[in-house]
C-alpha cells in the first residue's frame, strides 16, 4: 500500500479524489471505475473490472498523509479445451514409425482487467500526480 505526505490541504486533496470522473482520470490504467462508498474528507471506496480498492486522506503536519491500496481479484481458473483435433500418423509415418509433430500450443485467452503487476506502478503515479503542483506559486494567471 503506497502512501505519502503530500504537501496539499485536505480539503484540497478530497476534491480531486471525491469526484469519480477525476479518480477516473487517475485510475485509468486500471480500466472504468466507480465510486463506491465515501467516509466525508477521510475515505473514498472505488472498484472495477477484476480491481478494488480504497484511497485514504489523514492530516499529518504541514500536509496530508496520502494512502492508497488497491487489490485485484484472482483470475478464474478456466481451461478451455483445444478445438484443434488431434494429430493422426498417416500410413507412411506409421510405417516408418517416425514421431508425430509436436502440436502449436493452443493460444491463452486474453485476461480482462489488470494483473497484480500492473496495479503498484499505478498507484504511485497517482500519488505523483496528485502531490503535482497545479500551477506555478507567486504567478499571475
Amino acid at each position: 500500500m503506497p502512501q505519502r505526505t503530500l504537501v496539499k490541504s485536505p480539503p484540497e486533496l478530497w476534491a480531486e479524489i471525491s469526484d469519480e470522473a477525476a479518480l477516473g482520470r487517475h485510475l485509468e490504467p486500471l480500466g472504468e471505475i466507480r465510486i463506491t462508498r465515501t467516509e466525508p474528507e477521510t475515505t473514498v471506496a472505488w472498484e472495477g473490472d477484476r480491481v478494488r480498492g480504497t484511497v485514504a486522506l489523514e492530516p499529518s503536519g504541514w500536509g496530508t498523509k496520502v494512502s492508497i491500496d488497491a487489490e485485484v481479484e484472482a483470475e478464474p481458473a478456466v481451461e478451455a479445451p483445444d478445438p484443434r483435433p488431434a494429430p493422426r500418423r498417416s500410413f507412411f509415418q506409421r510405417l516408418l514409425r517416425r514421431p508425430l509433430p509436436e502440436p502449436e500450443p493452443a493460444p491463452l485467452p486474453e485476461r480482462a482487467g489488470p494483473s497484480v503487476e500492473d496495479v503498484e506502478p499505478v498507484l504511485v503515479e497517482v500519488l505523483d500526480a496528485l502531490g503535482a503542483a497545479n500551477r506555478r506559486p507567486f504567478s499571475r494567471g
